[in-house]
């Protein structure tokens, strides 16, 4: 069975991915399990202004380095009163320092940032870009998923992960901190980026 590299390290990604791509004829694999672990260059890698440009850095580094179809996403939330932040900075968006907890902090800062906002200023946006590469020779394939809603005045569950309570889906009428697993990925932004690119490979196998 060949083998597919999901570029990505965090663990609430590759639960979500491993679980959306489950009927893909490949072998998903990760960057520890072909042997990339963490280097300080990948600090590097998601300094674009938008997710196609982060996505593809990573992908075509990944790629580089495993010699394998490698596939990378960058995701993020828009808040739509705040011009779109934080955008491609979510995860950076408190800028936490270590020991901290990143999603924590930065649902607080988005919570500040929209405090005392009425419903009709706390519209938002999940946003997934995830870019195939199949070798460093051919052109690359950019999916996009997009799923709507707002921003809750608290946290609201404990599922998923980064802005997950935060964000109160208009397809589920439940924060994604508050759907299972299998709700989430049928309307999320990163299942239907991800669904369109395993329709696509099966199509277009490598």
């Amino acid at each position: 069975m060949h083998k597919l590299l999901v570029a990505t390290r965090s663990p609430g990604k590759k639960a979500e991915i491993r679980q959306i791509l489950r009927e893909l004829p490949y072998e998903i694999v990760f960057p520890e399990d072909v042997g990339l672990y963490e280097r300080p260059e990948e600090m590097t890698l998601e300094n674009a202004d938008t997710f196609e440009a982060n996505a593809r850095a990573k992908a075509e580094y990944f790629q580089r380095l495993s010699r394998l179809p490698t596939v990378a996403d960058d995701s993020g939330i828009e808040a739509l009163s705040l011009g779109g932040q934080p955008g491609v900075r979510s995860r950076r968006f408190a800028m936490a320092g270590p020991g901290d907890d990143v999603d924590e902090a930065n649902n607080r800062l988005l919570l500040q940032k929209l405090a005392g906002a009425p419903h009709d200023r706390r519209g938002a946006q999940y946003r997934c870009v995830a870019v195939f590469m199949k070798d460093m020779s051919i052109i690359p394939h950019v999916f996009e998923g997009r799923c709507s809603g707002h921003i809750t005045t608290e946290p609201r569950g404990t599922g998923g992960f980064g802005y997950d309570p935060l964000f109160h889906s208009v397809d589920l009428d439940k924060t994604f901190g508050e759907a299972t697993p299998e709700e989430k990925a049928k309307v999320s932004h990163r299942g239907k980026a991800f669904r369109a690119f395993a329709e696509w490979l099966i199509a277009n196998p490598p």
